[in-house]
């Protein structure tokens, strides 16, 4: 055949492969944005959910997803970026660290209903914690902690060695040069990473059923004091969030309204975590202008 005739074939069929892909998410994101958009307003995004009733909201889904993704974030992202560190760093390149990262990998494969249900077994009922939002928060940080590694890692890494070499060539110590030179560096990429997984965390359903738990109790929002149960900061207290409460609402939701408000509140979804993946691309690429000058 002439190459030239077997070239056009190859990209005519990726191009059309590429098409596919798109045609078929943006229908799919298309489908659940427009039978969602026309139950979403200000009522919906701020009313708490009712059982029996037509008429309720999200609002307390909502706010419980952004609390325990500002919770998972706090505990994963120091453990994270110190691993990421550590392996990228100071690591030998050995059998241990070999192992530690097949580890990381074994670990970012695992369904999420698998470590759903390690932290049930271990912060539910080991530790007491109970169906909370401390408990969720744990067993998402085991959910996230191996991408955010990776993605960390692999920002480290692809940090030129001759800023290594010249910090050192400056007189700064090893750790001196990692914390003012080489981790500023990788600040563009690995806030990228950080957001995307935030993106993943928000939209997590089955680890949070044996954890969070199923509920959402009614929340004073005047009441800041975090030892109170129902105050929105009570991180002791059940939370059903806004992934889990659509799962909720299609497998036994009896209101007359469930459909609109599973679709309401799947369209709510979608846009926030486009809205991540948008965020990560937007603030990625101001930080690479902003430190290369570019």
């Amino acid at each position: 055949m002439n190459p030239k005739l077997s070239n056009r074939i190859a990209i005519s069929i990726l191009y059309v492969i590429a098409s596919t892909i798109v045609v078929i998410l943006a229908a799919l994101l298309g489908f659940i944005i427009i039978s969602g958009l026309p139950a979403i307003n200000w009522h919906f995004l701020t009313s708490p959910a009712r059982a029996f009733t037509a008429g309720g909201g999200i609002g307390i889904q909502l706010f419980n997803s952004f609390y325990l993704l500002i919770l998972t974030m706090i505990i994963s992202f120091p453990i994270a970026l110190g691993a990421g560190i550590y392996l990228n760093e100071y690591a030998k390149q050995n059998w241990v660290t070999s192992l530690v990262r097949t580890a990381i990998e074994i670990l970012s494969s695992l369904p999420s209903v698998v470590v759903g249900l390690f932290g049930f077994l271990i912060f539910v009922v080991q530790f007491g914690f109970g169906f909370s939002i401390l408990s969720g928060a744990f067993a998402l940080t085991f959910f996230n902690l191996p991408l955010l590694t990776r993605s960390i890692e692999e920002a480290l890494a692809a940090v030129p060695n001759e800023q290594r070499e010249g910090g050192l060539a400056l007189g700064l110590s090893k750790w001196e040069t990692v914390i003012h030179i080489i981790v500023p560096a990788a600040l563009p990429t690995i806030l990228t990473g950080v957001i995307l997984s935030a993106g993943r965390i928000f939209g997590e359903a089955a680890a949070l059923i044996f954890t969070a738990g199923q509920s959402a109790p009614a929340l004073n929002f005047t009441d800041w004091n975090p030892f109170n149960i129902s105050s929105p900061l009570n991180p002791m207290r059940p939370a059903e969030t806004l992934a889990v409460h659509i799962w909720k609402i299609n497998s036994e939701g009896i209101m007359p309204d469930a459909k609109a408000i599973s679709s309401g509140a799947s369209a709510v979804l979608v846009i926030s975590v486009l809205g991540f993946n948008l965020l990560a691309r937007f603030v990625g690429h101001r930080l690479f202008k902003r430190f290369t000058a570019g």
